[in-house]
């Protein structure tokens, strides 16, 4: 079931982390990958490894921030393959401080990422897969601070609650030509992004780094364990692969038990 052989998977942030595993696991079942990145060496790199295991990949430098830079990067895209079949939206950054702290520009930077870059990236394939009328699938990566919220994260938190509603959206415009959109929403997975949190809540806290992973992070899982990135990618394959509306508008939590629908 969990094939994409053939489809067009266009995976941002996919230079590193939760999303280069995607993109190597799309890879994988059969799927052409756009690995779209700040970062276009590394996004290169990426998509090269993937080559030579045998996938087929291209590398796509976007900022998802940057309007034209997304409707250039999916036009590469489709100028190549024809299509966009998939769209993960998973580029993101973490910036931690209080409410009472934040700049306005570190907030508009994390709004800007997380959810104009979701709309921009959905907008830009959607008028492709509305063109076409075949079917394809929106993910979106939420997290489970797209249901909670913690300190120190009131952008993050926020963007990744609007995130829900924006997939929801889409999935009542885009049904009617068969487009499916989910948001996945893993705990703390280890990736840089969060080893780059451990020290900086540390420091906000007065508590060592052990106590925030143990006391913070995984405090509330059933099994005081990491998310993995194959955790999350597992899913986003399912949900890639997954082919009619029944399974649309969801988020699924994917965090070692630590928040349940």
């Amino acid at each position: 079931m969990n094939r994409l052989d053939g489809k067009v998977c266009l995976v941002t942030g996919a230079a590193s982390g939760i999303g280069k595993r995607i993109a190597e696991v799309y890879a994988q079942a059969g799927g052409r990958v756009a690995i779209a990145d700040l970062r276009l060496e590394a996004a290169e790199e990426a998509a090269r490894s993937i080559r030579d295991e045998g996938g087929q990949a291209i590398a796509v430098a976007m900022d998802v921030t940057d309007e034209q830079q997304v409707i250039d990067g999916v036009a590469k895209v489709i100028s190549e393959w024809g299509r966009v079949d998939v769209l993960v939206s998973n580029a993101g950054i973490q910036i931690v401080n209080k409410v009472t702290d934040f700049s306005l520009a570190d907030w508009k930077k994390m709004l800007a990422i997380h959810l104009d870059g979701a709309f921009l990236t959905s907008r830009e394939c959607l008028r492709d897969m509305e063109k076409r009328r075949e079917g394809g699938a929106i993910i979106y990566m939420g997290s489970v601070h797209s249901h909670l919220a913690s300190k120190l994260k009131a952008p993050y938190v926020t963007a990744k609650h609007g995130l829900l509603g924006l997939c929801r959206t889409v999935a009542r415009e885009a049904a009617e030509y068969g487009v499916r959109a989910n948001v996945i929403c893993p705990g703390f997975v280890r990736t840089p992004l969060v080893d780059k949190q451990i020290p900086e809540q540390a420091r906000e806290f007065g508590i060592t780094e052990e106590a925030v992973v143990k006391d913070i992070m995984l405090k509330d899982t059933v099994d005081g364990e990491f998310t993995t990135v194959d955790d999350v990618a597992n899913v986003a394959l399912t949900l890639a692969a997954f082919e009619t509306n029944a399974l649309t508008g969801q988020s699924l939590v994917v965090s070692h038990g630590w928040f349940m629908q």
